[in-house]
């Protein structure tokens, strides 16, 4: 058996002024390549994700979704659940 698992985080400072997407990658509870928008490109943490970090970099539409997921999915989120965490008496 192996386990393949993908884990998107987002980090919001001051509200959405400043926002940081996280995506690991994870094989088998090892981490072998991330995504970070303050970088703006894939980083290979393993050998083994050296070669799915070179592929991803190496195509711009897969760069460019994935920068833009800093608004198409944390900015978005941010604005749906305010109300249920932040805004919350």
């Amino acid at each position: 058996y192996f386990q393949e698992m993908f884990k998107g985080d987002c980090y919001f400072t001051n509200g959405t002024e400043r926002v940081r997407l996280v995506t690991r990658y994870i094989h088998n509870r090892q981490q072998y390549a991330h995504f970070d928008s303050n970088l703006g490109h894939y980083v290979a943490d393993t050998p083994l994700g050296e070669s799915s970090a070179k592929s991803w970099n190496s195509q711009p539409d897969v760069l460019e979704q994935t920068r833009a997921e800093v608004d198409t999915y944390c900015r978005h989120n941010y604005r749906v659940y305010t109300p249920f965490t932040v805004d919350r008496k």
